[in-house]
């Protein structure tokens, strides 16, 4: 690490020799190697761009240029170029760097990126900004082949094309490897380009067939060459001019191309050609393990974790997804590029013809579903809390103005741990319930997400069921595709006083909470319609009601519970627990649910302080 010890920002990189770069990259992977092994995290991805962020840093003035990364999940050679080399062994940890850009990490963190597609927008924002305020800087986005499957990527090249005097630089990092394999027209025409040296052949075409002295035939005939065998036409139609595709691993292609396109005006567009897991022969392998893997020994290799026993509730609906499948004809699958995550691998496998990858679109894959259920197909869109944020309004206009039957089924609801803010479930409750014709689940153990899925899609409408991520407290599933009554909860304690309404992931915590406190607690189920019966019931029979939500307080369950007893004008104290109004960073899921009140723990000392001063003989069970 000779020349990498050395390097804390990109200044040190751009006082380095060129011959310095080469060996620079190796220790950079090697270091990126050895620093992911032993936190977990992105790998793949970021082995894929170890050399491209070099050549960034060396050739544009970063922070003055400013370069935004999509997704974000490739940018950890960028932070340990970027002075926080030191910091890695935190990654993606409590109180440690993000897995991810941030603004208020790093002044080279020039947007915060997660949810994929964003880049274009944001630099070309960037690249207009400067133009206004007379200043001259260069914005680079940096897109991987899977984010431009969005069409926010296709809206932004359509309006940066029209802008002919802005230094705006996209660079499309071509791996033919999102984290689901690549879907989409697009996709398959990338994939005709797998290397530089392929272009670079065609390239010579005209120079081979036709005599020296012919030169202006020749260059058409290259340009027609070229043409035939790079998405060129396509770009340089948005008003683009495009240059490559050239080897994103060979810094004597990548240096010099990007010191002339510096020197040029308008919007260019670059194409590199990369190789995931690149200089990790595993990794080169098979780059879909080591998209995000835990700890590891390098010279092993990753295993999976053997499974603890208990199921996920991502395997809970996968299994489930298969067997309504078998049970009825009419369901479709729907995935907006997370085949892996939302567990629909065995559903791909065993019902080709009724699994549906589109690619990063959310906003598609939900009015898709719509026309799907138009014609009496039964689709389940299965899709995390966090990315139903981007097709809010097919949701609402496309799905529920017109009452249609699609399930969706909400995985990573609540607090995902080590992805942090952007990737947290915490508004679907707040989101969904305000919306007519929904019916909004919270599911409180497996065999409940299970019957929830079934009840879910045997309503004639738009349901949505949240489940959090991974593991639940291995309740026994039922096998049976059982449904459970709409609108009603059920009480899973009965105490004095006090009664604790929990929803979803916090009812297990709650009733570790009732025990101590001596309290009833309800399992609500339901967040739409609401069990107003059983909210009316509990307030005639305790003096105290609380609710519980691993979801934001202002807007969500809790307010649901407010509404109900204020609409039956009962007066009655209440206190709600659940998300704050803030956004909670990255770090162990326990730790997180630990520091905001919502273990078993935070809810006692939570309702203890609030109810012991009006009620001092409140009994608190300590043992």
């Amino acid at each position: 690490m000779k020349l990498l010890e050395n390097i804390d920002s990109p200044a040190d990189v751009r006082k380095l020799a060129r011959t310095q770069l080469t060996p620079l990259a190796h220790e950079l992977r090697s270091y990126l190697l050895d620093s992911v092994s032993k936190t977990g995290g992105h790998l793949s991805s970021n082995l894929g761009t170890v050399e491209l962020t070099v050549a960034l840093h060396y050739v544009f003035n970063t922070p003055h240029d400013r370069i935004v990364w999509d997704v974000g999940h490739q940018t950890y050679s960028h932070k340990i170029l970027t002075g926080r080399r030191e910091r890695m062994h935190t990654l993606r940890q409590l109180n440690g760097i993000s897995g991810f850009p941030k603004r208020d990490e790093s002044e080279y963190d020039t947007f915060g990126t997660a949810h994929s597609s964003t880049s274009i927008s944001a630099a070309l924002g960037m690249a207009q900004a400067a133009k206004i305020k007379g200043e001259h800087r260069h914005a680079i986005a940096v897109i991987g082949d899977g984010s431009m499957t969005a069409g926010m990527a296709f809206e932004a090249l359509n309006n940066a094309g029209v802008q002919e005097d802005v230094n705006l630089l996209v660079i499309l990092n071509d791996n033919d490897m999102s984290i689901s394999p690549p879907v989409g027209a697009l996709n398959r025409y990338l994939a005709r380009l797998m290397s530089g040296q392929f272009y670079a052949a065609a390239k010579n075409v005209g120079k081979s067939v036709l005599p020296g002295p012919v030169l202006e035939l020749a260059k058409r005939l290259e340009e027609h060459a070229k043409g035939m065998v790079v998405p060129a036409t396509m770009f340089e139609e948005f008003g683009f001019n495009y240059i490559g595709p050239i080897d994103g691993h060979d810094l004597e292609s990548l240096i010099p191309t990007l010191q002339n396109i510096k020197q040029l005006k308008g919007p260019q567009f670059l194409h590199v050609v990369t190789k995931k897991g690149q200089g990790y022969k595993l990794a080169e392998a098979d780059p879909v393990l080591y998209h995000g893997p835990g700890k590891f020994n390098p010279a092993e290799g990753f295993k999976p974790a053997v499974a603890s026993g208990k199921v996920t509730y991502t395997e809970v609906f996968g299994n489930w997804l298969c067997d309504m499948a078998a049970a009825d004809k009419r369901l479709v699958g729907i995935t907006p590029a997370m085949r892996e995550g939302s567990g629909m691998v065995g559903f791909e496998q065993k019902f080709p013809d009724r699994y549906f990858d589109v690619g990063i679109a959310e906003q598609h894959a939900v009015t898709f579903g719509a026309g799907l259920a138009c014609e009496g197909l039964k689709p389940v869109v299965a899709i995390y809390s966090t990315f139903l944020q981007r097709g809010y309004d097919q949701l609402i206009h496309d799905v529920a103005l017109q009452n249609l039957d699609v399930t969706f089924a909400l995985d990573r609801a609540g607090l995902v741990g080590a992805d942090g803010a952007t990737h947290a479930g915490n508004y679907d409750m707040a989101y969904l319930r305000c919306i007519p014709n929904m019916v909004v689940m919270a599911a409180s153990d497996e065999n409940e997400c299970r019957q929830m899925l079934t009840t879910g899609y045997q309503y004639q409408g738009p349901a949505a069921i949240r489940y959090p991520r991974g593991a639940g407290a291995g309740a026994a599933i039922k096998p049976e595709l059982t449904t459970i009554e709409i609108g009603k909860g059920e009480i899973k304690r009965k105490g004095q006083k006090i009664a604790i309404l929990a929803f979803g992931s916090m009812v297990a915590p709650a009733v570790a909470a009732g025990v101590a406190l001596d309290a009833t607690v309800a399992n609500m189920r339901f967040v739409k319609p609401l069990d107003v019966e059983l909210v009316k019931q509990l307030a005639a029979e305790h003096d105290y009601l609380v609710t519980v939500e691993e979801g934001s307080i202002m807007g969500g369950a809790g307010s649901a519970v407010a509404e109900a007893l204020a609409a039956e004008g009962i007066v009655k104290p209440l206190q709600m627990l659940g998300l704050p109004d803030k956004f909670i960073d990255h770090g162990d899921p326990a730790k997180l649910l630990a520091s905001v009140g919502l273990d078993a723990a935070g809810i006692t000392a939570s309702i203890k302080q609030r109810h012991a001063a009006a009620e001092p003989r409140l009994v608190v069970n300590n043992g």
